[in-house]
């Protein structure tokens, strides 16, 4: 009996940390083999007014993980009486995709937050591992918009600086990754809150 595979939809997520606040962006195609099968698919999500999410991965899991940290948030507000906090986000994802590890979500995430003592963003694998970083990216067009990070990325810089160079990194990926496309999603987060700003394709020179 021939093994059966998996097929993971492509993405090109992108997150920095500026000195005040976070982006975050990913394209809107979703792909099943060669074919196109959604072009408005939602890859970048609000949890709450002060953290966000880029995934890449089935698009299943993470949509369910969403919906569980979301709830998980507004339960931390009720029992603590204060938002939580990113760093405590992060773990927290981390710890429910450990305790999947026998059977993952196919999802990498890169969470990024706004927290009282400043901005914070971590890396996410499948198994959890949980990693602090300066900037991330996920997906199939990772490769193509990590140069682009390194070679641009200031920590000093502002969210509306950060604004273009998220969306320059995703816009070159996706000249080149042909399972990422369709769009772009920015998510920017600020000590007064999560901004929210979609690109069709023309808008962005394609």
């Amino acid at each position: 009996m021939a093994e059966q595979q998996i097929m993971i939809p492509g993405a090109t997520g992108v997150a920095i940390k500026c000195k005040d606040g976070v982006v975050l962006g990913n394209d809107r195609r979703a792909v099943w083999g060669y074919t196109v099968t959604n072009k408005m698919t939602r890859k970048v999500f609000k949890i709450t007014d002060y953290i966000g999410l880029t995934a890449y991965g089935l698009i299943g899991d993470f949509q369910i993980l969403v919906k569980i940290l979301r709830a998980q948030a507004n339960l931390y507000l009720l029992d603590a009486g204060e938002r939580i906090s990113t760093k405590s986000m992060g773990k927290m994802v981390s710890n429910y995709l450990y305790s999947r590890k026998m059977m993952p979500l196919l999802t990498n995430l890169v969470v990024a937050g706004m927290d009282k003592d400043g901005p914070k963003l971590y890396t996410l694998d499948a198994l959890g591992s949980l990693m602090p970083e300066d900037y991330g990216t996920t997906g199939t067009g990772m490769l193509l918009s990590i140069g682009i990070l390194e070679a641009e990325y200031k920590p000093d810089m502002t969210v509306a600086v950060g604004e273009k160079l998220v969306e320059k990194a995703i816009r070159n990926a996706i000249k080149r990754d042909v399972m990422s496309g369709n769009g772009l999603d920015l998510l920017t987060i600020t000590e007064k809150g999560a901004e929210e700003k979609y690109f069709e394709i023309k808008e962005i020179g394609e």
